[in-house]
Parts: structure tokens; sequence; C-alpha cells
């Protein structure tokens, strides 16, 4: 589900919007492969920031032209991962046998999407000012709009857990190696 004060880890019990919709339905059909010796590591993946795809290659190019700014309200919960550590996540879940089951492939510290654009502004040198109206991006996406503009606090508690070493815990320090490539 969606909260504003909620925090969601893997053991929370799964909403009635369209993510958790489209996520019980890959779940469902990957847990009908079951064969010994077939360990099942399923990973919820959150936004992931990288340069060259997903969320930051639509919003860059806005901040570049001085149009850059939070989506809706701004004070939706943001969910990241940034690409290298969703790489090293997967990897580890081959290589390790104690991971099995659901994993949230996001980052320890998920931040407000308000945050994200202000210190996205700061690392291309950039204002973060213009916000993009809920019915605008509810015209554009449908029911995938509830995942940009109702959020979700999601913790990965079992990668946590399991002591996955993240080299980008921090949202900062993301979009800084980011900013390095463009």
């Amino acid at each position: 589900g969606t909260s504003e004060t909620d925090s969601f880890d893997e053991s929370s019990p799964s909403g009635n919007d369209y993510l958790a919709h489209v996520c019980r339905e890959w779940e469902g059909r990957a847990r009908q492969v079951k064969q010994e010796h077939v360990r099942l590591v399923l990973i919820r993946i959150g936004v992931v920031l990288g340069k060259d795809g997903g969320a930051l290659a639509k919003m860059i190019p806005l901040f570049m032209m001085f149009a850059g700014g939070p989506l809706g309200t701004g004070r939706q919960w943001f969910s990241w991962i940034h690409l290298d550590d969703l790489v090293d996540l997967i990897y580890e879940s081959l290589r390790n046998p104690a991971y099995t089951g659901v994993i949230n492939g996001t980052a320890p510290n998920p931040v407000r999407l308000s945050e994200l654009c202000e210190r996205l502004g700061q690392v291309v040198g950039r204002p973060s000012w213009l916000p993009v109206p809920g019915l605008a991006i509810k015209a554009l996406l449908g029911e995938g709009a509830t995942v940009v503009l109702d959020g979700q606090k999601v913790l990965p508690a079992r990668a946590t857990q399991l002591g996955f070493s993240y080299r980008y815990p921090y949202v900062r320090d993301a979009l800084k190696a980011i900013a390095k490539q463009l």
C-alpha cells in the first residue's frame, strides 16, 4: 500500500493499488516454478537511478532547461536504488544461498520526492522550482500515476539483515556519482 507515515518492508501486507496487483501477479507466477534444488529470490525493485534510463533520464533534461521540480506535492516517499547497488544485489542473490524469498531492492534511506528533486538540482547546478501538477501526471500515466503520486517508504529489511553493503545508501551520493557521468 501507500502511506505518508508508515514504512513498508518485505513482511508488510500487500496493498490494493495498481503496483501491488502487478507485484502479486508476477510473484505468483514465479512461485509456480517449484523444483528441487532451485532457490527462488524475488527482488522488489524500487525506482532505479542511473544516467541512461529510468526516472532520471526524463528528469535531468527538464532540470537542465531550468524546468525541474517535484511531481505532485513532492511530499510523497520515493524509494530508490542506484543502478550499481541493484546489480550488486542481484549478483549477491545469485552467489549467496542465504538470499531467498522476497528482498526489497531499495536503498536503506528513502527520501521525499521534493528532497530528491532538490538534491538533483544541486548536483546539476539548476533550481528545483517547477512542480508538475498531479492532474497532469494522472492524464499521462493513468493508473500508473499512483506509483509516482502516492509513494511508498520501502525499507530493505532482508538485505540489511543479510549484511548487504550499499555503495550509495544516501540519495545525495548516488546523484553526485551519476552527475559525474553526464
